[in-house]
């Protein structure tokens, strides 16, 4: 007997503000843009593309476009849909530079 899948939706299950940062904070360790920008897709579909249209003043089908697999947003897309979400970006030191700092003391 063939098994039956079903269709997982990720935005299903961010429920909280504390999910979605978790998740775009996993999202941003990867490094990947096209990632990020998928997750963060993910995240609007979670909150409601109309809201974050509203609030970004982006059209709901550009926001799609942007944050779709082939999408690549731009930098100011992207912060504006972040500050929508009510999630921050932030910078840290890289563990490579981490460790070659460390390195570097020994």
């Amino acid at each position: 007997m063939a098994e039956k899948f079903t269709k997982f939706d990720p935005a299903a299950m961010l429920e909280t503000d504390e999910d979605i940062a978790i998740f775009m904070a996993d999202a941003l360790e990867t490094g990947n843009a096209s990632y990020i920008a998928k997750a963060l897709g993910v995240v609007a579909r979670a909150k409601g593309m109309t809201e974050i249209a509203r609030k970004t003043g982006l059209s709901r089908e550009q926001l799609y476009r942007s944050f779709s697999e082939e999408g690549n947003p731009t930098l100011k897309t992207t912060i504006a849909v972040m500050r929508a979400l009510g999630v921050d970006l932030s910078a840290k030191v890289h563990e490579s530079e981490k460790e070659a700092e460390t390195n570097d003391t020994v």
